[in-house]
């Protein structure tokens, strides 16, 4: 059997689209919208997130946000009953939400 590159891009693109398919929505973001640039923590949980802007909003206003178009490159996740935001998988660790600095509320 010969074996094609096509399949090693496929194998490699794998693992991108099993953690897009783990996020419940991936919004379309407005011309406009903002990116997270640190995250705010209480306890070293995210309690929210701080913006391109400058602004900060809760964990639940940046849901809110990003569903109306209004925060980029994020997906939305849920655990239990909680929704949070995502970096959406690109396969660059860099600018994964994990990967930014925490911010004073």
């Amino acid at each position: 059997m010969n074996s094609n590159n096509s399949d090693s891009n496929n194998i490699s693109g794998l693992g991108s689209e099993l953690a897009k398919a783990s996020l419940d929505q991936i919004p379309t973001p407005n011309s406009n919208a903002k990116e997270i640039v640190g995250l705010v923590k209480n306890n070293g949980r995210i309690s929210g997130y701080q913006l391109s802007d400058g602004t900060k909003v809760s964990r639940e206003e940046g849901v809110a946000m990003a569903k109306a178009g209004d925060i980029k490159n994020v997906g939305i996740s849920h655990r239990k009953d909680t929704e949070y935001l995502k970096s959406i998988p690109d396969g660059s660790e860099d600018n994964n939400l994990g990967s930014l600095p925490s911010v004073s509320e």
